[in-house]
This record gives structure tokens, C-alpha cells and sequence, in this order.
């Protein structure tokens, strides 16, 4: 027993269907990418913002220095 042979349109719409979901791959692809070039962005911004804080209050955290008093919380908290 031989097997029937598959139309030529089937063929096609496997070949359809693969592009398709490669299009939707490079679509994903390039949109995580953006959200990693993004995170990155956000990653050196934060380590800028603690090298900054360091620098001011020193290495240890506490400082002789004078102190913001927007950034002490309340007595009640």
C-alpha cells in the first residue's frame, strides 16, 4: 500500500503557515529586544543614581555631612 500523495496546495499552505510564523517570531524578536535595550538604559540610570548617592553620604552610609531634610521620614513613620 502506498501512501497518497499530497496536493501541491498543501504543500503551499505549510509554507504559508511556517512564513507566517516566522514573521511573527521577528516581530517578537525585535519587540524584546527594544525592552532589553530599554532595561539596560534604566539599569545604568540606577547605577549612576547609587554611585551618586554613595559619593554623598559615603561608602558605609553614614555621614558627617548635612542631610536633606526632604529625604528623612516623618516621626510618625
Amino acid at each position: 500500500m502506498t501512501e497518497p500523495q499530497k496536493h501541491p496546495t498543501d504543500t503551499d499552505q505549510r509554507l504559508t503557515d511556517l512564513e507566517i510564523k516566522a514573521s511573527y517570531a521577528d516581530d517578537l524578536l525585535d519587540t524584546l529586544n527594544a525592552l532589553v535595550a530599554k532595561q539596560q538604559e534604566q539599569i545604568e540610570l540606577l547605577l549612576r543614581e547609587v554611585s551618586r548617592l554613595r559619593q554623598r553620604g559615603g561608602d558605609d552610609g553614614v555621614s558627617g555631612g548635612p542631610r536633606d531634610p526632604r529625604d528623612e521620614l516623618p516621626p510618625h513613620y
